[in-house]
């Protein structure tokens, strides 16, 4: 079984780190924990049939177009059964399907059988977690293309909220990230549209679209008014690894751990030590700021190029615990390292920032980070569409969960009004030096 496409979220078999809106473990067969009175998926098939007739009662409703079989229905009810990270009683999920299809058509004569068993889905999997969901062919295939890094959109990472969607964090050089949107800042209506109702499946199918089209988002800001953006749809092609040399420090930029990260990252730091000639790289600053986060296994890559082999972080289902260990190699030949995060850094990032600060390895700097403590796996279906479900929750070094965030080293933050100027860069380059010079000494800080 492959472990490549590790996102804190996992593909057929892959994790992966998803956060929100986007971790590698293998998977637990579903098979396990099964008693011999637990439904088959004949029989889950057959009741969510019986769920919509009864709901129907009688009625018809219009042609077959788009909505999921009841088959896929049972599947994904089997796999919450036995692979979701909390055991879940079998009514409490039928119930959260019918609450579902109720609330999302009212009148049942309006939908398919198969628009009414999709909603039944995504009532189920919206009452597990923010970041469980059923995605229909076209978002699954966007979401493969956003692992590969380039696809359509706007270049943000959400997740649900109480209002609408919650901003985790857009992407440096997107129409979100030009348009000033930051973490916390909650979307409310998208083109006059209210997004406190929608699942996050129908929330995200509103703001995709072709490049070249426009979305005008409301954003909901603390300490202000409410107001509208306009946003243009394009290609989003994201930059794997940045890399720049100044005054003997090495500065790599990442902006999302996708597919190629960390094998860039490791380029990247031997351009730098060349470009630095012997003895002139003094050590790196890694910033993670507004990274959402991504693949696992890339997360694991870039953290074992400042360790030297040893704990990257573990994970636990119900089923099974793993850990991750870092290779030996230590490309960073033990120079000083600092991470920079923010509020915008969740998942994967927090398992780099936290394996570097829990290992004693270098200083984090910045804001506390998101707090995405979660693992999410995709499961791919003979349609086309697929299921990502919450399937383990993930522990840095030390075995603290990171649901709370990462907490850094040293506070430091960017001031937007300064557009010239970054703080807190200017504050890791300062620890950098110190640490070089023996000023500070390298520890871990609750």
């Amino acid at each position: 079984m492959s472990n490549s496409n590790m996102l804190l979220l996992m593909t057929r078999g892959t994790k992966l780190l998803i956060a929100a809106g986007f971790a590698g473990a293998v998977l637990v067969a579903c098979a396990v924990g099964v008693g011999v009175s637990a439904p088959g998926t004949k029989d889950v098939a057959a009741r969510i049939d019986r769920e919509v007739a009864n709901y129907r009662a009688g009625g018809y409703g219009p042609a077959e177009i788009g909505g999921v079989t009841d088959k896929v229905f049972a599947q994904t009810f089997q796999r919450v059964r036995y692979t979701y990270v909390r055991e879940l009683p079998e009514e409490t999920l039928f119930a959260a399907a019918v609450q579902g299809m109720h609330e999302t058509y009212p009148d049942p004569t309006v939908a398919s059988d198969a628009a009414l068993r999709e909603a039944a889905l995504q009532g189920m999997l919206s009452s597990l977690d923010d970041y469980s969901v059923y995605m229909n062919k076209e978002a699954f295939t966007a979401l493969n293309e956003k692992i590969s890094g380039s696809f359509g959109g706007l270049g943000i990472e959400i997740k649900k909220d109480p209002i609408g969607l919650e901003v985790i964090s857009p992407i440096e050089g997107t129409p979100a990230m030009r348009a000033g949107l930051r973490p916390g800042d909650r979307l409310t209506h998208a083109d006059g549209a209210p997004l406190a109702d929608m699942s996050l499946h129908d929330a995200v199918t509103l703001l995709r679209g072709a490049p070249g089209t426009t979305v005008t988002v409301t954003v909901a800001r603390k300490g202000t008014d409410s107001f509208d953006v306009p946003l243009t749809r394009e290609v989003i092609r994201i930059q794997r690894v940045r890399a720049e040399l100044e005054n003997g420090i090495g500065y790599l930029r990442i902006a999302q751990f996708i597919r190629g990260t960390g094998r860039v990252l490791r380029q990247k730091m031997v351009e730098l030590k060349e470009q630095a000639g012997p003895g002139g790289l003094k050590g790196y600053i890694l910033d993670l700021r507004n990274n959402p986060g991504g693949l696992l296994d890339e997360s694991i890559d870039v953290a074992g190029a400042f360790l030297s082999g040893g704990l990257v972080v573990s994970t636990k289902s119900r089923h099974d615990e793993q850990e991750f260990k870092a290779d030996l190699a230590d490309p960073s030949a033990g120079l000083p390292v600092v991470v920079m995060i923010d509020q915008g850094s969740a998942s994967a990032s927090e398992i780099v920032a936290g394996a570097i600060k829990y290992r004693d390895r270098g200083l984090v700097i910045g804001q506390r980070s998101f707090g995405k403590g979660s693992v999410q796996t995709t499961y791919e279906f003979p349609d086309g569409g697929g299921l990502k479900l919450t399937t383990a929750l993930y522990y840095t070094p030390s075995g603290k969960s990171v649901d709370g965030g990462i907490e850094p080293s040293q506070e430091a933050a960017d001031d937007p009004e300064t557009k010239d100027v970054d703080e807190a860069l200017e504050a890791a380059n300062a620890v950098i030096y110190s640490i070089a010079s023996g000023d500070i000494l390298v520890g871990v800080q609750d």
